[in-house]
């Protein structure tokens, strides 16, 4: 039965709501899955009976990745209740993927408490196409929304020069001939 205009959902319009949303969504405690709906366990290859008690950190490409990006994510949440950024994720057969990612934190204070998240695959519009390190893959995580070395130096805590170098192979290992044609190619727009 539909609801009328005004009526409250029922907590299994809520849940359907949740298992049948065409964007991956989880709810976590302490970086841990709590639920996670069928588009997310599909996402990254697994059933979601199977992502349930683990770690976020099996999304991810490293656990250094893991961490970092959850630091970024963890003052964010602190100071306005919401993080999202677009960042190279993990599928269980270890094929890297593009991906969006936004998350609510039900306490400001302990952001990691209780969360709920939202994964979208990109690839079909941003493939990743070539093999990065943990380190490049985070650089391009900042390269591809138009930040300069110094911004990425300064989020990485590392110097602007190794930014550069980093740059630097990225643009051999992709074949691009110039700064410019690197970000085309890692947003897929080449």
């Amino acid at each position: 039965m539909t609801p009328s205009p005004g009526q409250l959902l029922s907590q299994d319009d809520l849940a359907l709501a949740f298992d049948l949303a065409p964007v991956g969504l989880c709810v976590s405690r302490e970086r841990v899955i709590q639920r996670c709906n069928e588009a997310l366990a599909s996402m990254f290859g697994f059933g979601v009976a199977e992502l349930a008690g683990q770690s976020l950190a099996c999304l991810y490409p490293s656990s250094r990745e893991f961490e970092n990006i959850g630091a970024r994510g963890w003052a964010a949440m602190r100071e306005t209740g919401g993080y999202s950024d677009e960042r190279i994720m993990r599928h269980r057969s270890g094929r890297l993927f593009w991906c969006h990612v936004a998350g609510r934190s039900l306490d400001r204070n302990d952001p990691f408490a209780c969360a709920v998240w939202m994964f979208e695959d990109i690839s079909a519009k941003r493939p990743v196409q070539a093999d990065l390190t943990a380190r490049e893959r985070e650089i391009v995580q900042f390269l591809a929304t138009g930040e300069t070395s110094k911004q990425i130096a300064r989020r990485l805590d590392i110097s602007p020069r190794t930014v550069e170098a980093h740059r630097a192979r990225m643009i051999k290992k992709l074949g691009a001939n110039s700064a410019g044609e690197l970000i085309s190619r890692l947003v897929g727009v080449i």
